[in-house]
């Protein structure tokens, strides 16, 4: 037997070649990789301080809000502020041309900045629904192919704000100047004409990310901050006990949580306020701490989206808390794999850690001077937003610039006690005050009407009408012009109108001769009581009426002096 043979050497030689593979480690430190291996499979190899993957991230969330924002416009629109709507925006605008005394001027422009000034007036409808599908079209571009640059945010955003400044009472909403300011941000995150998921020669700004992160901030201080200010049901820990039943428009789950125990809601009450008023200040803390300041701010969202149809507020509130996670935090989202998203950022960052920095171009230059400039300009208009945030009188939801490029924000600094609604009935009876006229009710899409209707399950999709409906109820229809003109409107069986209602009862029937609006009050059902039983998730009782009957007639003198289209008879 030969010892010196093939079968003895295989291990010896092997043996060696480990020893000399080995040769330059450490004692104790671990093996290297084996050929097998493929460094870009692990998630963990990601450095930490980039943020290539959470600019697409956030570019796609940031798209699907807009192209939800040009839905409802598209399907709304024409209805609320088109040639027939409740509230035409071409008389808005001559509206504002009248104050400013003249033809299209830089006032009137300045005051509400809008391309509809450029535009054919005389096809309204035809201008709103351009708009709404531009924006839609690019907004689906960016969300589906995750690539994005300069032109297309700023396309995106001129088109929103466009909207926004003619929408009047209809686009009133907070989260408007909250979806043009993120927008606004959004813009130059991008470079300038690439349109790459990953522009290698266009890193994502420091201070880009930063005004995100500075947004999110406002957002979450503004609204803790007015409701410890606001009602004192904040403050003693029982606004929950009434807030899933009589916020604007409540969802199933909203039915259940209302009726959780009271020590449940002063938790609820609780944590809201340590999520508001103390998790904003970790963005400031390190990485970590930003990082769990992200994660807790879009748990909330969640929770807040579960609970109740805030149209997509709470939707919107999550894009700039993704600018609290870098590239190793967001890895998972994307697969691994050579050639992958994932290994090419990997590989941008082995080339940094080794020095290799690209020529400093014009190009760089420029687009770092025009960073610096955004950061001074998003610091000078926040002077008026902190002052805001520290006075006693603090005011939420206010633009101090026509363009919305930074505001104040808040929600819920009072909650209503009683939940109170405006049912809108008609009759074709031809004397409204006999007793035996049968009064017939609208049912609009998702607020409450119906005791026996379930409560609809609609967010992110916003109904514009059915919320201002609910502000109506705890005012008065003087206050509200509108709710007059869509009597008007229901009257003619005007099918404009009619869309945006889910029931009319005069539907393939002669126009009601009188139509009217009642005040109810109304409360979730107990669950396992009679009410719930019959099969009634609310149980309402009559205030009282909320305006009189009128018909086609009485209203004839009110819609020429407001310049409001006379309906005419379907």
């Amino acid at each position: 037997m030969r010892t010196g043979g093939p079968a003895m050497a295989a291990p010896e030689e092997s043996l060696r070649r480990r020893k000399v593979g080995n040769a330059g480690a450490e004692p104790g430190s671990p093996p290297g990789p084996g050929p097998g291996c493929d460094p870009t499979g692990y998630s963990a190899r990601l450095r930490a301080g980039t943020f290539w993957l959470t600019r697409i991230v956030l570019l796609r969330a940031l798209a699907f809000i807009y192209f939800v924002a040009f839905l409802v416009a598209f399907h709304q629109n024409k209805q609320l502020i088109g040639d027939r709507g409740l509230l035409p925006c071409r008389t808005y605008l001559k509206n504002v041309q009248q104050y400013f005394r003249g033809p299209v001027s830089w006032d009137a422009v300045s005051y509400a900045p809008t391309v509809l000034w450029l535009l054919d007036w005389s096809h309204m409808d035809s201008n709103l629904d351009a708009l709404a599908l531009l924006g839609l079209g690019v907004s689906s571009f960016v969300l589906v192919t995750g690539c994005a640059n300069i032109v297309l945010m700023a396309t995106l955003w001129v088109l929103y704000m466009s909207l926004v400044n003619v929408g009047q009472i209809w686009y009133s909403f907070g989260w408007e100047s909250q979806l043009l300011e993120t927008g606004f941000l959004g813009i130059f995150l991008c470079p300038l004409w690439t349109l790459s998921r990953l522009p290698t020669g266009t890193p994502p700004s420091q201070i880009v990310l930063w005004g995100f992160r500075w947004l999110i901030f406002r957002i979450m201080l503004g609204a803790g901050l007015i409701k410890i200010r606001g009602d004192r049901c904040w403050r003693d820990l029982t606004c929950m006990d009434f807030h899933y039943e009589t916020q604007p428009v409540p969802n199933p789950v909203a039915y259940f949580l209302h009726q959780s125990p009271w020590w449940v809601h002063r938790f609820e009450t609780l944590s809201n306020h340590f999520l508001e008023l103390v998790v904003p200040f970790f963005i400031f803390l390190g990485r970590r701490m930003c990082i769990l300041h992200g994660a807790l701010q879009i748990l909330f969202q969640v929770v807040l989206i579960i609970s109740g149809n805030l149209s997509f507020l709470n939707w919107l509130t999550m894009v700039p808390s993704m600018a609290c996670f870098d590239d190793a935090t967001l890895g998972f989202l994307f697969p691994s794999g050579p050639g992958g998203l994932k290994d090419r950022v990997l590989k941008l960052q082995e080339e940094a850690a080794r020095g290799a920095r690209p020529p400093l171009r014009y190009g760089c230059m420029v687009r770092r001077a025009v960073h610096m400039a955004l950061g001074i300009l998003v610091a000078w208009l926040s002077v008026p937003v902190v002052i805001n945030l520290l006075s006693p009188t603090q005011v939420m939801n206010t633009s101090f610039n026509p363009l919305r490029i930074v505001n104040t924000y808040g929600a819920f600094g009072s909650i209503t006690k009683e939940r109170t609604e405006v049912i809108l009935q008609g009759t074709a009876s031809p004397n409204a005050s006999t007793p035996d006229a049968v009064w017939e009710d609208y049912e609009f899409k998702c607020k409450p009407g119906d005791p026996g209707r379930r409560p609809c399950l609609i967010s992110p999709y916003h109904h514009r009408l059915d919320w201002l409906m609910w502000f109506a109820a705890f005012q008065t229809y003087e206050h509200n012009e509108w709710i007059i003109h869509l009597a008007g409107r229901l009257l003619a069986n005007d099918a404009t109108a009619v869309s945006l209602l889910a029931l009319n009862p005069f539907e393939d029937r002669a126009p009601p001769r009188w139509v009217r609006g009642e005040h109810y009050r109304y409360k979730f059902s107990r669950p396992g009581g009679q009410h719930a039983a019959a099969g009634k998730w609310w149980v309402r009782k009559r205030i009282g009426p909320y305006f009189p009957p009128l018909s086609l007639r009485d209203l004839e003198d009110y819609f020429r002096s407001r310049e409001w289209p006379y309906p005419e008879l379907e």
